[in-house]
């Protein structure tokens, strides 16, 4: 019944709402936030928040800025979760994800920092081709794969899968954001107008069940995508979210070459494998799914995509099943009337054809309407019912009492909401070093798992603070390759690089670490290493050999000199060439080819007693 609850009416006028929320939005443009970020202008509202392009005055770059809504800014339980979830996504770090940045609050105003993307969503390039050829969906697919699939590699659950999440970049990325979002939402328990925490058209049928979530709601959530990808349509339409979420529970998705005929078996197979209604039949996570996706992939015709884009789609029948025997309620209701073929009860932009009637998602000629509000109403009456037998039911099994789950190993915010749906309560308590748990994981609940305990009862949560901290060995002016293996080691990850200038460490050194060396780390957060670019070649054109040499003297070059007779009007005593040219990095102790005009016409400068090819150790 919980799921139910989460779909709202506002009671506001949505004319009313959508004027107060954009003066809300377009009022924060030229404000600065935290000091530092300088909100430009607004990309998209959705949702959970608006998305602004900004400027990060610190760094000179260009970022995106998602400022959350008030009514969830306001919310003090959501923002601590918030908090966690942008920590943990942003340890993330893989091409096909949005980089997270940083993280905020001013006055009253929570907000991310984010990697800026220039370019679309991938709804963006629905809405204006319709669908995609089978090559390309498998291409815009795999990337998204690879990004969940590096997620659920650290345990972390996108929950929120959808075209809308999935940014197309100018120059070919594709990046998925938004990772840990849902998950803050799902725990502060928010709703809002429109609105449902995993959007229902991708909501796995365990979602819709017990808000349950892992790896495979992912994979079942990606699996619609492709379906939509392939025929774009959404395989389950309906006039209401409850409606939509009934047919994830109780449907198969149909067979994409149900709706574009003649697309291969194997893409069949591959949609039916991910959007199995039992999650152990689907692949266990976006890893395994990108794979059989990249082998169906390489099965398919050069020539696929331009063949297949002539085909005529065949629009969705009401209840359409994969395997053609299932037969659920909205089936029932509904199968008598019969379809237009070539009337879609609606386009890609959700307008209604004016020539047909949606009831629940299925269509039917106008004659049929009284029939259809008559079978409408009669559907509704027996979800009610299921509903309240479903409510009863629970009260009587599990209302008063209930047996203390599992929680070890789970996050505090995973551990509430488990222990919520069971009608129970809990709190953090100490904290306490265990090896085998990761950071901020439950390592021990009180009462023990297993215990029954009535309905309300307080359970008290001991996380973990990991491993032991282990001191950062000395990697300074080791090879890249050679320090990261001393951290591995160590027992410690090795992060991020940093590339600096440094006249004294060699160009693919490591400079220091962040920590530095010797300072306690754990061994779950990752190591920075600044590495040496080397020098950068100054630019010596112009200066006398005198100057030129007092330069590279200062950066540990060696300067060798080269005389040759000016020309064309060159200055007499002046630098005319180089060797390495300017910009390019060079390391200390490097030899530089320095050239001039000779010293037929100076008087003063010491370096007109050389005469020939001189060689000059810069004093």
């Amino acid at each position: 019944m919980e799921p139910a609850a989460k779909w709202q009416v506002s009671a506001l006028n949505p004319h009313t709402l959508h004027l107060m929320e954009r003066a809300e939005a377009d009022s924060l443009i030229g404000q600065v936030l935290d000091g530092r970020y300088v909100v430009r202008s607004r990309i998209a509202r959705g949702g959970m928040a608006t998305v602004y392009a900004g400027h990060d005055t610190k760094l000179d770059r260009t970022v995106a800025l998602k400022v959350m809504h008030a009514n969830l800014a306001g919310d003090e339980d959501f923002v601590r979760r918030f908090v966690d979830e942008a920590r943990h996504a942003a340890a993330l770090s893989h091409p096909n994800v949005v980089a997270m940045y940083d993280q905020g609050t001013d006055q009253g105003r929570v907000f991310l920092v984010m990697e800026y993307v220039a370019g679309r969503t991938l709804r963006d390039l629905l809405t204006e081709r319709g669908r995609l050829g089978p090559r390309a969906a498998l291409q815009v697919l795999r990337p998204i794969l690879a990004a969940l699939g590096a997620a659920h590699r650290v345990g972390l659950v996108h929950r929120d899968v959808k075209p809308e999440n999935v940014l197309l970049a100018a120059d070919g990325q594709v990046k998925v954001t938004d990772f840990g979002l849902a998950r803050a939402v799902t725990a502060s328990r928010q709703t809002q107008t429109g609105m449902l925490i995993g959007t229902v058209a991708y909501l796995a049928p365990e979602q819709v069940l017990t808000g349950d979530a892992d790896a495979r709601t992912d994979v079942y959530a990606a699996g619609i995508m492709l379906f939509e990808l392939l025929t774009g349509y959404q395989p389950y339409q309906a006039g209401t979210p409850l409606a939509v979420a009934y047919r994830h529970v109780n449907e198969t998705v149909p067979a994409p070459s149900s709706v574009i005929p003649g697309l291969p078996p194997q893409l069949d197979a591959l949609v039916a494998g991910a959007t199995d209604r039992d999650p152990a039949r689907r692949p266990p996570d976006a890893g395994r799914f990108d794979a059989v996706a990249g082998e169906v992939l390489q099965a398919l015709p050069p020539d696929i995509d331009s063949t297949s884009a002539s085909v005529v789609p065949v629009p969705l029948g009401p209840s359409q099943a994969a395997d053609g025997t299932r037969a659920s309620l909205s089936e029932r209701v509904t199968q008598n009337f019969r379809v237009s073929p070539d009337a879609p009860s609606s386009g890609h932009d959700g307008t209604p054809n004016p020539h047909t009637m949606v009831i629940s998602g299925f269509e039917g000629p106008p004659r049929t309407r009284w029939r259809r509000r008559r079978a409408s109403g009669l559907f509704a009456a027996c979800v009610v019912v299921a509903l309240l037998f479903g409510g009863f039911v629970w009260f009587q099994t599990e209302g008063r009492t209930a047996r203390v789950p599992q929680l070890v190993g789970l996050s505090e915010a995973d551990a509430r909401l488990r222990a919520e749906k069971l009608g129970l309560k809990v709190k953090a308590g100490s904290s306490r070093q265990d090896p085998r748990v990761p950071k901020d994981k439950v390592a021990q609940v009180e009462p023990g798992v297993g215990t029954q305990v009535r309905t309300g009862t307080l359970l008290t949560l001991v996380l973990s603070t990991g491993k032991p901290p282990v001191a950062v060995p000395d990697v300074r002016k080791q090879p890249l390759d050679q320090a990261e293996q001393l951290l591995r080691q160590a027992g410690l990850q090795p992060g991020r690089q940093v590339r600096q200038d440094s006249a004294t460490v060699p160009r693919g050194d490591v400079i220091t670490t962040r920590p530095a060396a010797g300072k306690k780390q754990n061994p779950e957060e990752p190591v920075t290493l600044v590495v040496s670019r080397g020098i950068t070649m100054p630019d010596l054109s112009g200066l006398t050999p005198s100057q030129a040499a007092r330069k590279l003297a200062a950066l540990g070059l060696n300067a060798q000199w080269r005389q040759q007779a000016p020309d064309n009007g060159q200055q007499p005593n002046t630098v005319i060439g180089q060797d390495p040219p300017a910009g390019q990095p060079v390391n200390r102790g490097d030899a530089v080819q320095v050239t001039f005009t000779d010293q037929s016409q100076c008087q003063w400068d010491p370096f007109c007693s050389y005469g020939g090819d001189q060689n000059d150790g810069g004093g």
